[in-house]
């Protein structure tokens, strides 16, 4: 049975969907006003970890994906850029999708802009209004976290004693410092971006986005909400205040969180200027897949460290496992069948509240046995990879070009081999790595990989 650990109570919970075989899942998604840095997508790498593995398991999964398209940042963004908020927002979600495919994520089900959602957010605050959870003020809808009795149980509010005055930075015309933006009624600064609505002219705030297309595609009451530590206060928070005050039931089951992607210096962000896209560390020599594979060593609710000595390591032990399976399927049918023995081994890790590293480490274990009947290893090895991604069935022999120059010192280097000039080979080997050309002998001659 799987586990996951559940923000919401602090323990892991055996899952059991609402519907038999169904899985109703939102995670949060983009705000699409720049490019998406490589700890957005450890998030993405997330929800991608968990939707595989409920698939692995048999569910059907409806796994919704919102775009915030429009907010502070976005149009601020469009300013600078000297953009329509429509041409910015449209530009940097075909860079978030194009970056989810390179990373070998499974695209959601539904990717919904919070500005096609307008009138699901306007009938949700209609609602609120109406049970009086919210009120209106000359700047904005807000509202009222002191109605809502149960305000602050997931981010556990009353055991941490944090503060709710960072649900909102502005003060705005409320009645309470700490009560949060439910529409945010038109000002000069916001330009062309603006609805005409029955609760007035303006735009939605940030939290009410999430309520309204969550609800409107799964439902009052469904499985499983995903997200970054960072939105458990203040965003997740609200989402569950305003969504069951407007309905009355339960908001999400299980509430599933990833831990940050930290640099040695500390947190990535934007706002510090340390931070890394795709394409960044594409520049910089490293496919996507690599930075995949080095997320999966990492338990996802723990911290990762991020450093380009980290990623190679990763790049180099992903090339290790390519070229073995490369090899694998050139190998003759000999051997036990081990798959029994192994399937469960996976089947407890992934279990066990979607434990990667140690579904990883026993891919590598089969990788590595030498009892396991080729054509049965292959066949598990692509089994597990349903759910680790690292796309297995794809793999394949690089073309490389050799320049002329390393081939000679390649035929060299063998030539001394032969005369068991083993000093003088190694110092051989050396320069061609110098030289960007990795050797690897085998009995079957020099394979060659280039590495820069």
């Amino acid at each position: 049975m799987l586990k996951l650990y559940n923000t919401l109570t602090r323990e892991k919970e055996t899952f059991k969907p609402i519907k038999k075989n169904e899985v109703g899942m939102y995670s949060c998604g983009p705000t699409v006003y720049w490019y998406q840095h490589i700890g957005n997508f450890r998030t993405m790498l997330l929800n991608d970890l968990l939707k595989r593995t409920l698939l692995y398991k048999g569910y059907k999964v409806k796994h919704i994906m919102n775009s915030t398209d429009v907010d502070d940042k976005t149009i601020k963004g469009s300013k600078k850029e000297g953009i329509s908020l429509k041409e910015l927002t449209r530009k940097y979600e075909e860079i978030f999708l194009d970056d989810l495919k390179a990373l070998g994520i499974i695209k959601p089900s539904k990717f919904i802009r919070a500005t096609e959602s307008i009138q699901d957010m306007v009938d949700l605050i209609k609602e609120l209004l109406t049970k009086k959870y919210a009120y209106k003020t000359t700047d904005g809808i807000y509202f009222s976290i002191d109605k809502f009795k149960d305000y602050g149980k997931l981010a556990q509010l009353e055991k941490t004693n944090k503060t709710k005055s960072r649900i909102i930075a502005d003060e705005y015309d409320k009645n309470n410092a700490k009560d949060f933006a439910l529409w945010k009624f038109y000002t000069e600064e916001d330009g062309p971006v603006f609805w005409e609505t029955k609760i007035g002219k303006g735009r939605p705030g940030w939290h009410i986005e999430c309520s309204a297309m969550s609800i409107k595609n799964l439902g009052k009451h469904f499985d499983i909400h995903t997200g970054a530590i960072d939105l458990i206060f203040p965003h997740h928070t609200n989402e569950i205040a305003q969504s069951e005050a407007a309905t009355g039931k339960k908001f999400v089951n299980y509430w599933v969180h990833g831990g940050f992607l930290n640099l040695k210096e500390g947190k990535m962000s934007k706002s510090l200027g340390n931070i890394y896209t795709l394409k960044d560390i594409k520049q910089q020599g490293y496919e996507p897949i690599h930075f995949r594979y080095l997320v999966l060593q990492t338990h996802y609710r723990k911290p990762l460290e991020f450093s380009f000595e980290s990623l190679e390591a990763a790049k180099v032990a992903f090339e290790r496992i390519k070229r073995k399976i490369i090899e694998l399927r050139k190998e003759e049918h000999k051997g036990n069948d081990l798959t029994k023995e192994y399937n469960t081994q996976f089947e407890e890790a992934i279990n066990d509240d979607l434990n990667a590293p140690q579904a990883l480490q026993v891919f590598l274990k089969v990788l590595d046995d030498f009892d396991f009947n080729p054509k049965n290893k292959l066949l598990l090895l692509e089994k597990f990879d349903e759910v680790l991604g690292l796309g297995v069935k794809e793999m394949q022999p690089s073309e490389i070009k050799i320049p002329e120059e390393i081939q000679r010192l390649i035929q060299e280097r063998e030539k001394m081999r032969k005369d068991k000039m083993w000093e003088e080979s190694d110092i051989l080997r050396q320069r061609i790595k110098e030289k960007g050309f990795l050797l690897e002998d085998t009995p079957n001659g020099p394979r060659v990989e280039r590495i820069n």
